[in-house]
């Protein structure tokens, strides 16, 4: 096969697969009390949950947008419906899921990873989840892997009513006031003390409508001594409306237990991508966030993490591609609350055709926090002139015992480094190509292989192909 010689954008003809819309239920676009109570109608929520909703709308209705970051200024939510629900209920069957939906999962690779590598699935088209299921070996461990609203009206409501919001409230911000009253979807892991999750549980996430908004919540609780690894998928098809995606994750990990979240988001260039992702963290547990941005018109992602107990760690590795058309406000944050915690953040971008990619970081360090490490580490690549990257680190350290590194390096590809590899007996195309492949590749063999191996090799080729 002949190399190619220039950035393509990562090709997306896999994830651009449009389904008819054939809905059994459509809400009118916009946003008012009376859709929101129609939501919860819908959606057959308990009391507590309905007020809920109506709360968050009003302190949506009283916060402004953020006055930083990229522009929001092409989302009208007086355009997007809230809520979209495919003509299927939630099926435990895989053969009982319509065929259309079916297909488009098929192609995405869903049912494929589920029987190799995967613990268990949870597959969500627009609003709605329409297929949940979980091996036996693994439910007869005690796990609970269940859509979030089948967990919250059953034998664990008072689980989810204890922790839902609760890390991200919804006067955080205004998109998690929206969350706050319009969420629909999600998933609900409970992992009880001491269990070991072997292989992992994955959500898929895909939004067919257009001019829709998708708001899945995950809640995810890995109990004292126990682990597990959970990988969130994302994609959309294109259109030429603005679809919004406006989730939230929260992460609750016990005392000397083990979360590994993985998240690849690969939304199509009308997307705004606007997630938010928080964990807690108990004395000597830890968490690690592996994250891959390869598509939205603009995102605004930063997964924060909670050490509330000594000796809590944190591992954050991302990756982000951001292409013409494309602005990706990507990074994470820590907040070190315990002593001797220790945090490590460590990130690529690579930015092309006009793209933009910025790297945030917020590091604070309570003064209760003695003996506290952390270190920053973030490496942006241009492949081209006109392409832009920023590094935005933020730091907020109270007490003087501790040992906190921040690393930023920010260029494009060094002559002398092709000229070397040249005189190695590569082509010009060739040499370039291998640098772009070596910056990424450190993040990327940390990126979920076992669902997503046809991801993997897209970016991989794309980056083989890399001159600028």
């Amino acid at each position: 096969m002949e190399e190619r010689t220039y950035v393509n954008d990562i090709d997306r003809s896999i994830y651009d697969i449009r389904n008819e819309e054939k809905d059994a239920y459509r809400i009118e676009t916009g946003l008012s009390p009376a859709i929101v109570e129609q939501i919860s109608r819908e959606k057959g929520d308990p009391l507590w949950m309905e007020l809920f909703r109506l709360e968050s709308l009003q302190i949506y209705n009283n916060m402004n947008v953020q006055d930083w970051g990229p522009s929001l200024e092409g989302l009208d939510m007086n355009n997007i419906a809230t809520y979209v629900r495919s003509n299927t209920g939630m099926k435990g069957d895989w053969a009982e899921v319509p065929e259309e939906i079916k297909d488009t999962f098929e192609r995405l690779g869903i049912p494929q990873a589920e029987k190799s590598s995967l613990a268990g699935v949870g597959a969500q088209y627009d609003s709605e989840l329409v297929y949940h299921n979980v091996r036996r070996e693994v439910a007869e461990q005690g796990v609970v892997y269940t859509d979030l609203e089948s967990a919250m009206k059953g034998e664990y409501g008072d689980m989810v009513k204890k922790h839902f919001m609760k890390l991200v409230p919804p006067n955080d911000h205004k998109f998690a006031a929206l969350h706050g009253a319009v969420w629909s979807g999600g998933s609900f892991v409970y992992v009880p003390p001491g269990v070991q999750v072997e292989i992992p549980l994955q959500s898929y996430f895909r939004l067919n409508a257009p001019g829709a908004g998708q708001f899945e919540h995950t809640l995810i609780i890995v109990d004292e001594g126990a682990s597990l690894h959970f990988i969130e998928g994302c994609s959309a098809p294109k259109y030429n409306v603005a679809n919004l995606h406006a989730g939230c994750v929260e992460l609750f990990v016990g005392k000397n237990a083990k979360l590994r979240y993985s998240t690849i988001e690969n939304w199509s260039k009308n997307m705004y991508n606007l997630n938010t992702k928080r964990a807690q963290v108990a004395e000597g547990g830890t968490i690690e966030w592996v994250s891959g941005s390869f598509g939205s018109h603009v995102s605004c992602l930063y997964p924060m993490s909670i050490l509330k107990g000594r000796r809590a760690r944190m591992e954050f590795t991302g990756i982000t591609f951001a292409g013409e058309g494309q602005n990706l406000d990507t990074g994470a944050k820590v907040v070190h609350s315990a002593p001797e915690t220790t945090s490590y953040m460590n990130t690529r971008s690579i930015s092309k055709g006009g793209g933009v990619s910025t790297f945030r970081s917020s590091v604070v360090v309570a003064k209760g926090a003695a003996g506290s490490k952390a270190a920053v580490s973030c490496q942006s690549l241009m492949l081209d002139g006109i392409s832009r990257s920023d590094t935005v680190p933020a730091m907020d350290i109270r007490t003087k015992d501790a040992d906190i590194g921040h690393e930023a390096k920010i260029g494009r590809i060094s002559d002398e480094a092709v000229f070397y590899l040249m005189s190695r007996g590569l082509s010009e195309e060739e040499a370039r190509a291998m640098i772009v492949s070596g910056f990424a590749d450190s993040v990327a063999k940390e990126l979920p292989l076992e669902y997503a191996a046809e991801m993997n090799n897209l970016i991989r080729m794309e980056m083989k192909g890399s001159i600028g």
